[in-house]
């Protein structure tokens, strides 16, 4: 059976399953709501993102709850916010009402992002984090690849379909919230808070084979519990996870999974075939998402990055041919946005957030996960807002689209190469170490 440390571990990842969910379940519903509140396509594309801006606000400012009242209870509200949109969100008829439990479960998808793999990282022995921490990201797929099967299973339910598109994410948050009751605290949280009696044995637990050092360790990294994040010191770890977070947005990854259906449809697929062969998509997904957890600790975070990057320059430059000439739409589009998600799951998909949680020291890691996740989804608004502006704009819409998704992910390519550290099998106190922060 699963080791203590893992058993938690998956607990605090569902809410990646939540946020996979609640991001993309969208893409099922778009075209109905545009349709029912007659939404341009500006007023399209701020629906869809409604949820990013809350997003924003939602990584924005977790860092200081986290902080101050543990990654357990935050968890806990955070599961009480997906209940409260899900039934909201099926439930309304008002466009602003929507809009309004929209940035509802942005704010919980955003909260998610920083404290699940900040839990997680720092309750991983370090030669399982890489894989551990990976599992939120195999949860974020997983809720994906779920959504775009149950959007495909209610399309057919009529003009309501999109209301148990929707809600039918309740069921996921309950279970989530009754679970998060028998996780533990983070020990190191524990530590920074002077709690270090209940921190013992819960490190115990946990495998720590040598727990007076790690609690000195954990102290010793730690001048202030309350440092400023924006110090020239931080100034590596901010470069990293900054431009890491807006590549993977770059690569088009949320206009692609938000807008799936319609781009199918826009490569010439009838509607019950655009809303299928986004279940491909997610499929593949999650499968490369789990080769790249298998392979995350022995290989690294940047090796897979670099891999990932050529595989995307590929495949992206192969799809924004395809819509340039008509004759290779259709099928090719399939195989090429298929061959696309399987590098980026095994790349970007699988490594962001492990990075994020583990780059930055004990002293300032909630506000530097915070920053990591409100640069993701900032970038994450902006492109999912301005994709059907664009490809409703111009006939060659797609094609533009596609080919500076694929230029970014040259330049992310060459800042892999030459400028990303690889952090695997050291603990989180040698990389700060490694980093030159003292």
């Amino acid at each position: 059976m699963f080791s203590y440390p893992v058993r938690i571990a998956l607990i605090a990842a569902l809410g990646g399953f939540l946020f996979g969910f609640e991001t993309i379940v969208i893409s099922g519903a778009e075209k109905t709501l545009m349709k029912l509140w007659e939404l341009s396509p500006f007023w399209l594309g701020f629906t869809v993102a409604s949820s990013l801006l809350g997003t924003v606000l939602g990584s924005l400012v977790v860092g200081v709850p986290a902080r101050i009242y543990g990654r357990k209870k935050v968890l806990q509200a955070i599961a009480i916010l997906y209940v409260l949109s899900a039934i909201g969100c099926a439930s309304v008829s008002a466009w602003l009402l929507f809009i309004l439990f929209r940035f509802m479960s942005g704010i919980a998808v955003g909260a998610s992002s920083v404290v699940g793999p900040m839990y997680i990282s720092e309750i991983s022995p370090a030669q399982l984090r890489g894989r551990l921490a990976g599992s939120f990201q195999l949860n974020i797929v997983g809720g994906i690849c779920v959504a775009y099967l149950t959007n495909f299973l209610f399309v057919g339910m009529g003009d309501e379909a999109w209301r148990w598109m929707l809600g039918i994410m309740v069921v996921p948050a309950g279970l989530f919230w009754i679970l998060l009751r028998i996780i533990p605290e983070s020990p190191r949280w524990l530590i920074l808070n002077n709690r270090e009696a209940e921190a013992v044995p819960i490190m115990q637990r946990l495998q720590e084979v040598d727990i007076p050092g790690a609690i000195t360790a954990i102290r010793e990294s730690v001048k202030t519990h309350q440092e400023n994040l924006f110090q020239a010191r931080y100034a590596k770890p901010i470069l990293y996870a900054v431009l890491l977070a807006m590549f993977n947005q770059l690569s088009g990854i949320n206009a692609i999974l938000y807008y799936a259906p319609r781009i199918f449809e826009m490569a010439g697929f009838s509607k019950e075939d655009a809303y299928l062969q986004p279940v491909y998509i997610g499929a593949a997904n999650l499968v490369f998402t789990l080769l790249a957890m298998t392979v995350i600790d022995k290989f690294g975070r940047k090796t897979l990055l670099l891999i990932g990057s050529l595989g995307m320059i590929l495949f992206l430059g192969l799809t924004a041919y395809a819509f340039r000439d008509p004759a290779h739409l259709g099928g090719n589009v399939l195989i090429y946005l298929i061959g696309y998600i399987a590098f980026f799951a095994f790349s970007q998909g699988a490594v962001i957030w492990v990075f994020i949680s583990e780059i930055f020291p004990n002293s300032v890691r909630s506000q530097g996960g915070a920053l990591g996740s409100f640069t993701h989804w900032i970038m994450a608004a902006i492109i999912s807002w301005t994709f059907p502006i664009i490809v409703s704009g111009s006939e060659m819409g797609g094609y533009y689209s596609f080919v500076f998704y694929s230029g970014m992910m040259l330049l992310q390519l060459l800042f892999i190469w030459k400028v990303m550290p690889e952090t695997k099998g050291r603990s989180l106190e040698e990389i700060q170490k490694e980093l030159g922060i003292e």
